[in-house]
């Protein structure tokens, strides 16, 4: 059994890898009646294996939030570092679970009447809390990775909606 647990982790025990990553989320905002925004996500996280089954990331994520609503598009943007726990459960895949603090880099809102638009600047708060949860599965160092991000922060104190972000990711892991 020890055996075939010890199968599970793709990297050496000790091993550091980083992972640039490119994707999307499907973003939207608790508490409203607003549709989904669509948005990129970017970034790299390192991953240090920490035994057979377990191992330990953290990263720097772009981030498009926000929602929509008919035509007037709220536009959240934040670089997210997450820090999650990933156990392999089998061979290249992994569970996750952690902690990520966001940090609010565009807050918009976007209204577009015909071939017209116009942005405002509105007021959030700087620092989002989230509790993101998901699977990755890693082939030949190619990793598809999909996670919930669960917001715990209000986005302003004149608000009581929270992110709500379903982020699906493809990324390369090289060794370090």
């Amino acid at each position: 059994m020890l055996t075939t647990v010890a199968a599970f982790a793709q990297h050496a025990v000790g091993s550091l890898t980083i992972q640039p990553k490119i994707g999307m989320n499907i973003a939207n905002l608790t508490k409203s009646d607003a549709d989904a925004r669509i948005g990129l996500a970017a970034g790299a996280e390192l991953e240090y294996q920490a035994s057979d089954i377990v191992s330990v990331s953290a990263g720097a994520l772009y981030s498009m939030q926000g929602a929509k609503v008919h035509n007037l598009t709220t536009k959240l943007d934040y670089i997210n570092v997450p820090i999650l726990a990933n156990v392999y459960v089998a061979k290249g895949l992994a569970v996750k679970l952690g902690i990520q603090p966001g940090f609010n880099v565009n807050s918009q809102y976007k209204l577009k009447v015909g071939d017209e638009s116009s942005t405002k600047d509105i007021d959030v708060k700087t620092v989002d809390f989230s509790i993101p949860v998901g699977l990755s599965y890693e082939y030949n160092n190619f990793v598809v990775d999909a996670r919930y991000n669960w917001g715990l922060t209000k986005i302003s104190d004149f608000s009581d909606t929270k992110n709500s972000v379903f982020q699906i990711t493809l990324g390369y892991k090289f060794g370090l």
